[in-house]
C-alpha cells in the first residue's frame, strides 16, 4: 500500500523525501483560480521518479453547475489539468463532485456530469483518469451523501470514471465509516484513492475541517481500518506539521 500526503506544489520531490512518502498529491495552479496550469518545473523528475503522483484540480471546478459561466470553464479546466497531470506522471486527477443551487433539481447536475464525460470520451478521453471525490456539505451536492453518489454513478459509471474516498468528508456528511468502503464499492465498483483525514468536527457536521490522524473526532484505528479495507493509495490531507507522524502511525498499524 502506498502512503503519502498532499504537499506543497513548488517542491513535491523534496517534500516526499522529507516525509518518506510513497505518494504525493499537489495542485498544479492556484486552487482558487481559473488559469491554465503551467508546465511544472519538476515535471520530468516527477514523471520518471519513484514517487507516485496525484494531482488535485482547483476547488473552483464545478462540473455539475447549471450556470454556463461556471460549468463551461470548469470543463475546460479539468481537461487542461488532466493534460498537465500526465506531464508529471500522475495516476489520476481528483475532482470534487460539485453541486447545484437550492433552486435547481439535482438531476441537472448528474446530467451535466454525464454530458461532460460523454463528450470528452468522443474527443478521445482524458490524459489521466478522473477521480471523483465525495464532499462534506451542501444539500444539493452530487457526491456528499451516498444516495446522491449512487445517482451520480448511475449517470457516469459507463465512462470508467474513478472514485476518491475522503474519510473526513464522509464522516462530516453523516456516513458511517464502519462499512464505508463496502458501501462505496457497492456503488462505484472501485476505490482508486483514499484521502485519509480525521475531522475537527463532530459526525454529520457538514464541515470540511481536517485534523491529523490522532488529533480529531474519528478514532485513529477506524481510519486505519478504512485504509486497510480500501486497499488503494492513501493520501493524507492533514495539517502539515503532523503529517510525518500520521504516516508513521499508518505504517505501524498497517504493517508497512
Amino acid at each position: 500500500m502506498l502512503i503519502g500526503a498532499h504537499v506543497r506544489d513548488d517542491d513535491p520531490v523534496g517534500a516526499a523525501a522529507e516525509l518518506g512518502a510513497d505518494v504525493v498529491q499537489f495542485f498544479l495552479s492556484d486552487p482558487q483560480g481559473w488559469k491554465k496550469p503551467p508546465t511544472h518545473p519538476m515535471a520530468e523528475r516527477l514523471r520518471t521518479g519513484d514517487v507516485t503522483v496525484v494531482v488535485h484540480s482547483p476547488y473552483v471546478v464545478n462540473i455539475a453547475s447549471p450556470n454556463n459561466r461556471i460549468r463551461i470553464p470548469s470543463r475546460k479546466l479539468v481537461v487542461q489539468h488532466a493534460i498537465a497531470a500526465a506531464e508529471v506522471g500522475a495516476i489520476g486527477l481528483v475532482v470534487h463532485g460539485g453541486h447545484v443551487t437550492q433552486a435547481d433539481d439535482p438531476a441537472v447536475g448528474f446530467e451535466n456530469w454525464r454530458k461532460f464525460l460523454s463528450r470528452q470520451q468522443d474527443d478521445g478521453g482524458f490524459a489521466v483518469p478522473i477521480l471523483i471525490e465525495n464532499t462534506a456539505g451542501g444539500e444539493r451536492a452530487m457526491a456528499r451523501r451516498f444516495d446522491a453518489l449512487a445517482r451520480l454513478w448511475d449517470a457516469v459509471g459507463e465512462f470508467d470514471v474513478g472514485f476518491c474516498l475522503d474519510t473526513c468528508h464522509a464522516f462530516a456528511a453523516g456516513e458511517d465509516l464502519g462499512d464505508v468502503v463496502d458501501r462505496a464499492k457497492s456503488i462505484t465498483g472501485r476505490i482508486d484513492l483514499v484521502h485519509l483525514n480525521n475531522s475537527r468536527d463532530e459526525f454529520g457536521s457538514a464541515r470540511d475541517r481536517h485534523a491529523n490522524i490522532e488529533g480529531g473526532t474519528i478514532a485513529p484505528d477506524q481510519l486505519a481500518a478504512v485504509a486497510a479495507a480500501a486497499g488503494a493509495p492513501v493520501v493524507l490531507e492533514t495539517p502539515t506539521e503532523g503529517q510525518a507522524a500520521d504516516i508513521a502511525f499508518l505504517r505501524e498499524r498497517l504493517g508497512r
